[in-house]
């Protein structure tokens, strides 16, 4: 067996640069022809309609008493499979709000509708905009204003399905349904709580129920409330702070099949060959059901003081009318793979501890069953850190929504992850959650493609979480009373429970991140399913106090129980990698199998391995390379801060890019000459979450932030390089005549430049991988430089860069070169 060894750290060694990226000529919005006095005449007079009514509206309540809002709330209307230019909706100083962006089909084509918010005061600002369009600018001599009066199809007073955006079926018609309010906030904090409760007395006056708890975001707080259709027209007649309506989440239900025969000698045999690491500073926190720690197995890793709830009325203990959820997930969380620990005879080492957080009341809890989940889960992470200030904490969350996550668009809830992931910039926190369920037998008939319609569920969309679907190797069960059945999935497939994000539109993350073994399901003759203890895997049961001491269960919940486990593994090894760091480091460990691609009949070309990373993420991740290098196969970490943008003579703009040029040993290397290896990087940052319906694009991105990374080509010098990437590189007008060298690389710039954590891998010669050892990572554009007013745009934020090599040949002593080469201290040439 190859000697293991720690993994290399690099510390500052890169060298900032002043970055301004390549111009891209995107595709430019498509503007109907307009004749512009008729065009103009049109709107005008539609505005000068919407005037008259407001003033006809505000005159009739203010007779009847009625509380009336002060601004109005406008609805802007492309043309058909045309564009609106939405940026130019917006003046802030002047007050006037973009709130939401929503495209709608019509006959198969495209249409775009934006909301607005206009104050009192402030009627004139867009009949000017169409006044100045019938003149022409004296410079361009174009009419002013074009781009955006000409994309203007049709504008009026918004209705409601202006504001609602979740599906139009979901507004609740007569009987009353908890809905989010997404309202339009200040970005200062002591403003936010006195518009909030300016809000709340709004709800109070008109006798709306609604939750106390609320979910702050840049420029948006959400609040639950229960409505029928005719209290949200209501509410939009009475206040001046919506963005948005939604229809609520409610969290899906949890599965539980056949448990295997409990064994108390297997408990005390294991218990005697336990060595818990009292001092660890490790503690892995499950919001879930709760968990029963009076499990002999439990109790020694999950004290009476970390089993803590959100409600005090609900209790800590896993409830019993549940499936004993949370204490399963805690078994797993603490041990790993049960069935090994009770096989092995030897000393089984702890590294870590559990907390146990629950978020989710006993199923006979009198109470609504809508919550504001984001708002329940922050003030369960808030518990914890509470409960453990010197503690190094984790998280895994095994609760989704089964409703529908808008092929991938941002949440409430997921929004809240984001945002708790992201902390202050600083203390970011680890999530790891479950994919979500497939758990259909109509479906199974149709398996696997039938599991590509199941979409990764609400709140597993989050760009920072770590998100983990199941794959299964269990396909043997020992029991002849079903030696008729047969698996459903093969071994090394995608587990017949775990749902993909294949649906999802491409501009957002790529879900799950990773696969880990979620369990398989049989297949009668006659095409019924049935489950199996022998295909789900063993932990900790909640009644073990009748002598049921095991119980088994599957899925993605069971997946991501593993997934813990494994990161508070890698964690207790290195107990100062940041979150971003631990994130990166179980992606970059993961591998597809050979049985991934045949199942789909997926071949090695870029389409197709897009298609496979919506279906298993970046694979099956190994615990060995995440935790340990060895001489022919190595990783280096960099975790650093940069900063993307930078106000300058009042215009925000690209900062910085980091250059690095790392230790390969490029005389090893050539002496390997045509020894194939392979070089893997991954780039894993935190993104603070802009959210809204406004998110998607131009200055509104979901995203604070992005970075990417390049590397250099074979043969490419570092002044080639560096003038590829970076436009302050170049002489000015230089043109370029290298290439990219994208086609190298496994998984393609395309592939891996979604969400917030990116990782591909090629494979060359040692000879050619020699001198491939200079990478940049480089900021591209986000909301904290185009939204300039909200104060964020010289934010510095953290990022972890891994980069490895690794050869199947033993002897090559890479690891050795590299570090003794890290010892003295990489020297860049910096030109003045």
């Amino acid at each position: 067996m190859a000697e293991k060894y720690q993994h290399l750290f690099l510390t500052e060694s890169f060298v900032s640069d002043k970055y301004k990226q390549s111009s891209k000529q995107g595709k430019p919005p498509f503007i109907p022809e307009r004749n512009r006095a008729n065009h103009s005449k049109k709107l005008i007079e539609k505005f000068a309609v919407i005037w008259e009514e407001k003033k006809k509206l505000q005159e009739d309540r203010s007779a009847e008493s009625i509380p009336t809002r002060d601004g109005t709330y406008l609805e802007f209307v492309s043309g058909i499979d045309a564009d609106l230019i939405t940026k130019s909706l917006e003046n802030i100083s002047k007050g006037i709000r973009l709130l939401n962006i929503r495209e709608v089909i019509i006959d198969d084509k495209k249409q775009v509708r934006a909301t607005v918010y206009i104050p009192n005061g402030m009627e004139g600002f867009f009949i000017k905009k169409v006044d100045d369009y019938q003149n022409k600018d004296t410079k361009t001599n174009k009419p002013k204003n074009a781009p955006l009066v000409e994309s203007i199809e049709d504008v009026g007073i918004a209705l409601l399905e202006a504001l609602w955006t979740d599906k139009v079926e979901l507004i609740p018609q007569d009987n009353p349904k908890w809905c989010e309010v997404w309202l339009n906030v200040d970005s200062d904090t002591k403003t936010i709580e006195q518009e909030i409760a300016k809000f709340i007395g709004v709800l109070k006056e008109g006798n709306i129920s609604h939750k106390e708890n609320y979910i702050v975001f840049p420029e948006r707080a959400v609040i639950l409330i229960n409505a029928n259709k005719n209290t949200l027209i209501e509410l939009m007649l009475r206040s001046d702070m919506l963005a948005e309506y939604r229809s609520g989440q409610e969290a899906a239900g949890f599965w539980m099949n056949e448990s295997a025969a409990g064994q108390q000698q297997w408990v005390e045999d294991l218990l005697k060959r336990l060595q818990i690491q009292e001092d660890s500073t490790i503690k892995v926190c499950i919001l879930d059901t709760g968990a029963n720690n009076g499990h002999p197995l439990l109790n020694p890793i999950l004290s009476d003081a970390d089993t803590i709830t959100v409600d005090p009325a609900w209790g800590a203990a896993d409830h019993y009318d549940g499936s004993g959820h949370g204490t399963m997930m805690a078994g797993i969380v603490g041990y790993g793979n049960f069935e090994e620990a009770l096989a092995d005879k030897n000393a089984i080492l702890v590294t870590h501890k559990l907390c146990s957080i629950k978020i989710l009341p006993p199923n006979t809890q009198a109470g609504t069953p809508k919550e504001l989940w984001g708002a329940v889960t922050s003030q369960g992470i808030s518990r914890a850190e509470i409960q453990n200030p010197e503690k190094v904490l984790l998280y895994c969350m095994a609760i989704t929504s089964e409703e529908d996550v808008e092929r991938g668009r941002p949440s409430s809830w997921s929004g809240a992850i984001d945002n708790l992931t992201f902390g202050d910039g600083e203390n970011k926190r680890l999530i790891i959650i479950s994919a979500g369920n497939v758990d259909d037998d109509a479906l199974w008939k149709l398996y696997p493609d039938s599991n590509l319609l199941a979409s990764v569920q609400n709140p597993a969309q989050s760009w920072n979480a770590l998100t983990v679907g199941a794959y299964t190797k269990k396909v043997l069960v020992n029991d002849k009373a079903f030696d008729s059945h047969t698996p459903l999935a093969p071994n090394d497939g995608l587990s017949p429970f775990s749902s993909s994000s294949s649906t999802w539109e491409k501009k957002w993350p790529v879900k799950p991140d990773v696969v880990f073994e979620g369990g398989n399901i049989l297949k009668a003759p006659d095409e019924s399913f049935a489950s199996h203890y022998d295909l789900e895997l063993l932990s900790t049961s909640k009644k073990f106090a009748t002598g049921k001491s095991f119980d088994t269960f599957n899925a993605t919940s069971a997946a991501t129980a593993q997934a813990s486990w494994f990161a508070a593994k890698v964690v207790s090894e290195y107990p100062n990698l940041w979150a971003e760091t631990t994130r990166g480091l179980i992606v970059h460990s993961a591998e597809w199998n050979e049985t991934m691609f045949k199942q789909f009949k997926l071949n090695g070309n870029k389409t197709d391995i897009g298609k496979l990373m919506k279906i298993f993420g970046y694979g099956v991740p190994n615990l060995e390379k995440a935790m340990y290098s060895s001489e022919s196969g190595l990783s280096m970490i960099a975790q650093e801060s940069i900063q993307p943008f930078i106000i300058k003579d009042s215009t925000a703009s690209l900062n910085e890019m980091h250059f690095y040029k790392l230790p390969f040993p490029e005389d090893v290397l050539i002496g390997l000459g045509s020894l194939k290896v392979k070089l893997k990087i991954t780039l894993s940052y935190f993104v603070e979450p802009g959210a809204g319906e406004i998110g998607w694009k131009d200055r509104y991105r979901y995203q604070s932030h992005g970075l990417r990374f390049d590397v250099n080509n074979v043969g490419e010098k570092e002044e080639e390089f560096k003038k590829r990437i970076n436009v302050l590189a170049r002489e000015e007008d230089e043109k370029l005549q290298n290439n990219s060298g994208s086609g190298r690389w496994v998984i393609g710039s395309v592939n891996r430049s979604y969400g917030s954590i990116h990782s591909d891998f090629w494979e060359g010669t040692a000879a050619e991988l020699a001198t491939c050892n200079m990478i940049g990572v480089f900021p591209i554009i986000g909301w904290w430089r185009e939204r300039k007013h909200l104060k964020k745009v010289e934010t510095k934020t953290r990022y972890s860069l891994i980069v490895s090599l690794e050869t199947q040949k033993e002897d090559v002593g890479l690891y050795t070169a590299i570090k003794n080469m890290i010892k003295v201290p990489v020297e860049i040439e910096i030109k003045s």
